[in-house]
Parts: structure tokens; C-alpha cells; sequence
């Protein structure tokens, strides 16, 4: 960690140098700019300004950074202007969705329970089901799998889950259990392209129970 944070550091010592030789600002400005930001959105920790809750706070720095874009740009002048702007296209894209809904739920684009977005899932399952079942072709079907990727990534930003994370943790528990799986037939001295699916199935199945009773040490994930 101390060597990827002084690569880092350099990289910033290293645009400010170019910054400064270009007379456009230097390192100090960067620090102050920095510093100045800190302060603005933060106003309950140094100035007077009162937030009651942590959530009150997210809704509070969501505000003050929506204020900066829109002074930056001017109102309404183009996109820069839109309640979308300025989420990078480059995030992961679990994690834009996130973004893109959390921003669309500020200004009120939302649902109002959890139980009409598990029915927006449930209705996006039914239309890639259906498309599947009318031979569709792989540009629709990708579209419709898309939008049952994006409903799903609502679902846990209102059960107050972060879908990158989720998403993250799953892999790492199928391949830590998929690693058992070939551990279980290299003791029957097999590979898994010399068995059967149900053979494997099997033994997932096995590798599950063996995690619920403790036999098998899981990370936290």
C-alpha cells in the first residue's frame, strides 16, 4: 500500500509539475482546491450548518456536488446542464447504474417501494424469457438482458447494497467453490472434462452443505 500511495502521490507531484510549467496552476492549488472542496460540502463538521443523519448527509453532499456541476456548466446549458451529467462512462458498469438511478432518484425518478422494483426484475425475467422462446436475435436478447442487469442493480440499491461489491463476492465464492469441486475429483482421479454434469452438480451441491456445517473455512464473502 505504501508503494502504490508514493506511485500515486508521484503522478500528482508529476501533472502539477507539467500544470505549473504551462503557468495554468501548481501543486499548492491543487492541495487548496482540495481543501476548498472539503469545506463547501461539508459544512455541518466546519461551519454551522446541522445534518441530523448520515442519510441526511448523502442527500446534503449529492446537493452541494449537483451545485458545483451546475456552476460550472451554467444551468441548462447542454448536456453539462442534465440531472445525468458528469457520471463517467469509463465507471464499471454495475456500478454507473448505480450512479445513473441514484441520480435519477434525487430529483424524484424512483420508485416508491421495494416491492415494484422485485416486479420490475420478475417482468424483465418474463420478457428475456420470451424473447428466448421467439428465437430473438443476439442484439435483441442482449438488449433485454440488459435491462434485467439494470433492474437487478436497482434491487440493491434499495436494499442498501452495493451491487459492484455483491457482484465481486459472488465471483470469488463460485470460484473458491468450483476450486472444490475439481479438488473432489482429483481425489476420484478425474478432471472436470472426464465427468458429468450431474457428477458435478453433486458434488457443488456437497461443497454447499459442507460450507453451511463448517467443514470447509469460507472468507467473509
Amino acid at each position: 500500500m505504501r508503494e502504490e500511495l508514493g506511485d500515486l502521490l508521484f503522478q500528482v507531484v508529476f501533472h502539477a509539475r507539467m500544470a505549473e510549467e504551462g503557468k495554468l496552476f501548481d501543486f499548492e492549488a491543487v492541495a487548496q482546491s482540495l481543501v476548498d472542496k472539503m469545506i463547501r460540502r461539508h459544512p455541518h463538521v466546519f461551519e454551522a450548518a446541522r445534518i441530523d443523519s448520515a442519510a441526511a448527509q448523502t442527500i446534503a453532499w449529492e446537493e452541494h456536488k449537483a451545485a458545483e456541476r451546475k456552476a460550472k456548466s451554467g444551468e441548462g446549458e447542454g448536456d453539462a446542464g442534465r440531472t445525468l451529467a458528469g457520471i463517467p462512462p469509463a465507471l464499471p458498469s454495475l456500478l454507473r447504474a448505480q450512479k445513473l438511478q441514484k441520480r435519477a432518484a434525487r430529483v424524484g425518478f424512483d420508485w416508491p417501494e421495494i416491492r415494484q422494483v422485485i416486479a420490475k426484475v420478475e417482468e424483465e425475467m418474463q420478457e428475456v424469457g420470451a424473447e428466448l422462446a421467439a428465437g430473438a436475435e443476439p442484439e435483441r436478447l442482449e438488449a433485454e438482458i440488459g435491462d434485467l442487469l439494470f433492474s437487478v442493480v436497482n434491487l440493491a440499491r434499495f436494499a442498501e447494497v452495493d451491487a459492484e461489491t455483491a457482484l465481486r463476492r459472488s465471483n470469488a465464492k463460485f470460484e473458491r467453490r468450483f476450486a472444490r469441486v475439481e479438488d473432489l475429483l482429483r481425489a476420484r482421479g478425474k478432471r472436470p472434462d472426464q465427468s458429468t454434469l450431474a457428477e458435478m452438480d453433486a458434488l457443488w451441491d456437497q461443497v454447499k452443505a459442507e460450507e453451511r456445517a463448517g467443514a470447509v473455512a469460507t472468507p467473509s464473502d
